[in-house]
C-alpha cells in the first residue's frame, strides 16, 4: 500500500516539477484519485438511501415531510460548496504553481470566510423555517416535521460547511484518501446515530436530522484535524500567519464562487420550483419523488467521484501552466466517466423495482418510483458528462459561463417541460423531462469542453 501511494505522489510531482506523463501514467492517476472519492460519494449515497428507507418505513407522511424540504437543503449545501471551492480552487493552483506558503495563506483566510457564511446561511434557515413547508405546497400533516427537521438541518450546516471545506482543501492537494475515509465513516456513524434517535428515541423525521448532524459534528473535527494538523502540504501547526481576510484572496474566491453561488441558488431554486410541480400530484407521488432521486444518486455519485478528481488535476495542471496535459486530463476525465455511468445506468434499469422495494413497503409508491427510474437512466450518459465537466471548468476557475449554461437548460428545458407533461402524465411526466434536459446538459458541455476556451489565456506549456 505504501509503494502505491508513492507512486501516486510521484505522479502529481510530475505536474509540479514540468515532467512528461505517458497516456497510462494519466489515466492511472486520474484513476487513483478517483477510486477513493467514488467510494467516499456511494458511501455518503448509501447513508442518504438508508436514511430515506429508516424513514420510509415510518410511512408515507414521514417520507414526503423530508421531500417536501430537501430540495432547498440542497440549496443551503450548494451555497456552502460555492464558498469553499472559490478558496480551493485558489489552493490547487498555487499548489500546481509550487507556491505552498500562498496555498496555506488561501487556507488560513478561508476558514474565517466560509464560518461567517455558513452562520449566515444558519440564520436564514431558522427565519424561514416555520413557513417553508406552506410554501412549497405543503399541507399541514406534514408541515410541523417538515419544519423542524429542516431547521435542525441548517443548525447543523455549520458542521457540514467546515467539514466540506476542509475535505475540498486536502483533495486540492491530492489527498483523496482521507477525505474518503473520513466520509466513509460518516456514513457508518449516521446509521448508527440514526437508528438511536429514530428508533431507540423513538424521535422519528426528527430524529434523522439529529443522526445526520452528530455524524457530521465528529467528520467536522476529524477533517479539520488532518488538514491543520497532519496535511504535509496545507498543515498550520508551525506555519503562523495572519486568519485576516484580504483582497486579492477574497475577491479571487468571490469571483470563481460567485457563479457558482448564483447557480446553486437559481438550480436550487430550480429544484424547489420542480417540488411545487410535483406537490400537487399528492403524497404519494411526493414520496415516490424524493426516494427515487436517493436511488437514482447511487447512479450518479461515481460521476461526482470523477469530477473531483478532475478538478484536483486540472486545478494543479491549470496552475503550473501546463496547456496540453490540462487538456488531456480533462478529456480522459469525461470519457472515463461517461463510460462508467453509462454502465450503472443499464444496472439501474434492470434492478429500478429491488432497489424501491429496499426503500419503501409501499406497492404504489415501488411501481411509481421504478418507472421514473427506468426513464432517468437513460440519461445517465450525458448527465455524467455534464457533472464531470463542470468538474473541469471548476479546476480551471472557469465557472461563469458552466453556470449560465446550467440555468439555461434547467429552467428553460426541465422545468418548461415538466409543467407540460405533469398535468398529463404525472410523475412520469416530471422525470421525462428531467431526463430530456439532462442529456442536453450534457451536449453542450461537451461542445464547451472540445472547444477549449473553458482554459482562458492560459498560454505556458
Amino acid at each position: 500500500m505504501f509503494g502505491r501511494k508513492k507512486k501516486k505522489t510521484d505522479l502529481l510531482a510530475y505536474i509540479r516539477e514540468g515532467r512528461e506523463m505517458t497516456q497510462s501514467e494519466k489515466l492511472r492517476l486520474i484513476v487513483s484519485l478517483s477510486i477513493p472519492s467514488i467510494l467516499a460519494q456511494i458511501s455518503a449515497t448509501v447513508m442518504f438511501f438508508i436514511d430515506a428507507s429508516m424513514v420510509g418505513h415510518l410511512g408515507a407522511k414521514a417520507s414526503a415531510a423530508i421531500g417536501l424540504v430537501e430540495t432547498t437543503g440542497w440549496l443551503m449545501g450548494g451555497l456552502g460548496a460555492a464558498a469553499n471551492m472559490g478558496f480551493a480552487v485558489q489552493v490547487a493552483h498555487a499548489i500546481g504553481a509550487n507556491d505552498f506558503e500562498r496555498a496555506r495563506r488561501v487556507l488560513r483566510q478561508s476558514l474565517v470566510c466560509c464560518l461567517l457564511w455558513s452562520l449566515s446561511i444558519t440564520t436564514v434557515a431558522l427565519l424561514i423555517s416555520g413557513r417553508l413547508p406552506y410554501w412549497l405546497g405543503g399541507t399541514a400533516e406534514i408541515a410541523h416535521d417538515a419544519s423542524l427537521y429542516f431547521a435542525l438541518i441548517g443548525v447543523f450546516g455549520i458542521f457540514f460547511q467546515m467539514e466540506a471545506l476542509a475535505g475540498s482543501m486536502l483533495k486540492s492537494s491530492g489527498n483523496m484518501k482521507i477525505p474518503s475515509i473520513l466520509n466513509i465513516g460518516m456514513c457508518v456513524m449516521d446509521v448508527c446515530f440514526n437508528y438511536v434517535f429514530i428508533y431507540v428515541l423513538d424521535m422519528g423525521v426528527v430524529g434523522a436530522a439529529m443522526g445526520t448532524g452528530a455524524a457530521e459534528l465528529v467528520t467536522a473535527v476529524l477533517m479539520l484535524y488532518f488538514l491543520l494538523v497532519r496535511s504535509d502540504m496545507l498543515k498550520l501547526k508551525g506555519y503562523p500567519g495572519s486568519f485576516k481576510p484580504q483582497t486579492d484572496v477574497v475577491s479571487a474566491a468571490f469571483s470563481i464562487g460567485a457563479p457558482m453561488g448564483l447557480q446553486h441558488l437559481l438550480m436550487g431554486g430550480a429544484q424547489i420550483v420542480s417540488t411545487l410541480i410535483v406537490a400537487p400530484l399528492g403524497t404519494v407521488a411526493i414520496a415516490a419523488h424524493s426516494l427515487g432521486i436517493t436511488v437514482e444518486s447511487l447512479c450518479y455519485m461515481p460521476g461526482y467521484g470523477i469530477a473531483e478528481a478532475a478538478t484536483t488535476l486540472v486545478g494543479q495542471s491549470f496552475g503550473a501552466g501546463k496547456r496540453a496535459l490540462t487538456q488531456s486530463f480533462a478529456r480522459m476525465s469525461a470519457t472515463l466517466g461517461v463510460l462508467v455511468m453509462t454502465l450503472m445506468g443499464v444496472l439501474m434499469w434492470v434492478f429500478a423495482t429491488e432497489l424501491m422495494t429496499l426503500m419503501t413497503p409501499v406497492d404504489e409508491i415501488i411501481a411509481i418510483g421504478a418507472h421514473c427510474l427506468r426513464i432517468e437512466a437513460f440519461a445517465e450518459p450525458m448527465f455524467a458528462a455534464a457533472i464531470v465537466c463542470n468538474g473541469i471548468f471548476i479546476g480551471a476557475g472557469d465557472t461563469l459561463r458552466p453556470a449560465i449554461m446550467s440555468l439555461v437548460s434547467m429552467w428553460g428545458v426541465r422545468l418548461t417541460l415538466a409543467a407540460l407533461l405533469a398535468t398529463t402524465y404525472g410523475l412520469p411526466g416530471v422525470w421525462t423531462a428531467m431526463a430530456i434536459e439532462l442529456t442536453f446538459r450534457g451536449i453542450i458541455f461537451l461542445t464547451r469542453l472540445m472547444h477549449g476556451g473553458w482554459m482562458g489565456k492560459m498560454i505556458k506549456d
